[in-house]
């Protein structure tokens, strides 16, 4: 059992959501991914989120699923890979929690990324990834308390996921 949140973070395609619902299932703990529970709740995907109602709403979204979230048995949280770019969003995660950096290499997320998946990064392709990659890479890292190094694929990362999480709780 989690005593904290867990907020998974770090760029889309770096592998929060898949890594956190395999990692989540295999502890036996709660998991929620806040862009697929906002895609649920408003009832359309992200991308038609962003394009019906614009980046600022989803952003409010986020902040008001993220307030909700905390008040919920702690869990894993995967996050949008923006949401810890508020100043908001990130003391409410450490306040509640404990913030797991998923940290891939930039060449391994343009090389596989679904561009088509990702609003944010529609209009700019490759170069959007590129430039958003290094806007954020000093706030992912100072907000973590911990990295995970997802440069060694899927089974490798979920492996060192359980560690860092059982580890960090002294969960058996």
């Amino acid at each position: 059992m989690l005593e904290r949140h867990i907020f998974i973070i770090g760029m889309p395609g770096s592998g929060k959501s898949s890594l956190g619902r395999k990692v989540a299932a295999n502890l036996r703990l709660g998991y929620v991914d806040t862009d697929r529970r906002i895609a649920e709740l408003v009832g359309i995907s992200i991308p038609e989120i962003f394009k019906k109602y614009g980046e600022a709403k989803f952003r409010t979204a986020e902040k008001n699923l993220l307030i909700r979230l905390v008040t919920e048995p702690p869990q894993i949280i995967s996050t949008g890979g923006g949401m810890v770019m508020d100043p908001f969003n990130r003391e409410l995660m450490r306040n509640y929690g404990v913030i797991l950096l998923v940290d891939r290499p930039l060449e391994q997320i343009l090389g596989d990324i679904k561009l088509d998946r990702r609003p944010t990064f529609l209009e700019g392709g490759l170069e959007e990834v590129e430039r958003v990659y290094h806007e954020r890479y000093e706030t992912y890292h100072s907000a973590a308390d911990l990295v995970l190094d997802n440069s060694k694929g899927y089974y490798n990362g979920v492996t060192n996921m359980e560690r860092l999480i059982r580890s960090r709780f002294r969960l058996n």
